[in-house]
């Protein structure tokens, strides 16, 4: 089964830029290239929110509130995944996980996702 790091959190200033990485092992097949791949966020005392998701074919999905500003994106080389964050709001703030989908489905459903990362903490500044 796949398992998945992230990285690249931290404190950002609004208006500003931070760029997240989740590298997926992969000791089984089916290949990272098969996963739907997506960000979700999560702050204190809310549901896991979808943030943005990359299917195989490369289509890709935005929640409205990021849409414009975030940019998912994949290597399936390196076996990793990418979310480039712009125009940070101090809403942005909130534990970032990666997560994969091995029928490659890619929806706003955190429950139909097999395969979680630990999660990188994104906070914001005004």
């Amino acid at each position: 089964q796949a398992q998945l790091a992230e990285s690249g959190g931290g404190l950002g200033q609004a208006g500003g830029s931070l760029r997240l990485s989740c590298a997926a092992s992969e000791p089984t097949k089916p290949s990272f290239d098969a996963y739907a791949m997506a960000w979700f966020r999560q702050t204190p005392g809310k549901a896991r929110e979808f943030v943005a998701s990359m299917r195989r074919a490369g289509n890709t999905l935005y929640a409205d509130s990021v849409r414009c500003r975030f940019t998912i994106s994949r290597d399936n080389a390196k076996s990793t995944v990418y979310l480039q964050m712009n125009s940070l709001k101090t809403e942005d703030t909130a534990l970032y996980y990666c997560a994969a989908d091995r029928h490659g489905l890619g929806l706003t459903d955190s429950s139909t996702y097999q395969y979680w990362g630990q999660g990188t903490q994104v906070t914001v500044s005004s």
